[in-house]
């Protein structure tokens, strides 16, 4: 099959490995660009616990901060996999979106324990933080990165989908998808994409493509990577 990775750098590339590996022609076409605070730096001292909701949280936090004994709730494998990776020792892995994630830490913490920081973007998805101040937490967020769509696809991008090959393509959250159809529009390919297949990371990701007809939309039954890859 062919499959349009549409993740930012460098998650592409990492999935577009395990991709080739199963047999896939697989095209790298990252939607978003991450640009990280250089020179962010933060103090954990006081927290009791560093909230991540993906793997450019756990790369910005790395870069911010010396501290790796800091406890971090990760939101899935793939962002605690990242934390590892950076040095952080005590890792707890929600194995799903946000709102896993809120009860996860509402399971394991103590309202009156200390804060609680999450590392987040310029824009974030869902309500964690408020989620778990209706909880009595207090929840500080540290924006450490900014995540700036494209301004266009890229020529083997617009050839597929011109061509009306049938072609795969991994969304993995609402803004993501919303940039698609974006550059879709704007190349004017929306009456190209009959052929499409869009693999969706969650309903709400699937919400967001309800306007592009194609071929299929298919939604993972968990909002995880594994569960992506279970769709192909």
């Amino acid at each position: 099959m062919r499959i349009l990775v549409t993740r930012p750098q460098p998650d592409a590339d990492q999935l577009a490995t395990v991709l080739v590996a199963r047999g896939h022609e697989v095209i790298v076409e990252p939607l978003m660009t991450i640009d990280y605070d250089a020179g962010a730096k933060i103090s954990v001292e006081g927290a009791q616990a560093i909230l991540i909701t993906s793997a450019n949280g756990a790369r910005a936090l790395a870069a911010a901060t010396p501290d790796r004994g800091v406890p971090l709730f990760c939101v899935g494998a793939v962002s605690a996999a990242q934390a590892a990776a950076d040095g952080f020792s005590t890792i707890s892995n929600a194995s799903g979106d946000t709102n896993d994630l809120a009860q996860l830490v509402a399971d394991r913490c103590r309202a009156d324990g200390g804060h609680l920081i999450h590392i987040a973007g310029s824009v974030v998805a869902g309500d964690l933080a408020g989620q778990l101040t209706a909880l009595g937490f207090t929840v500080d967020r540290e924006v450490l990165y900014e995540a700036k769509p494209r301004d266009a696809l890229s020529d083997p991008t617009k050839q597929a989908i011109a061509d009306d090959l049938e072609l795969a393509v991994t969304l993995f959250s609402p803004r993501t998808a919303k940039t698609f159809i974006g550059l879709i529009e704007k190349a004017e390919l929306k009456g190209a994409c009959t052929s499409l297949d869009l693999l969706c990371l969650s309903q709400a990701v699937a919400d967001a493509v309800s306007g592009l007809s194609c071929r299929a939309v298919k939604v993972a039954d968990r909002p995880t990577t594994d569960a992506m890859l279970a769709l192909i």
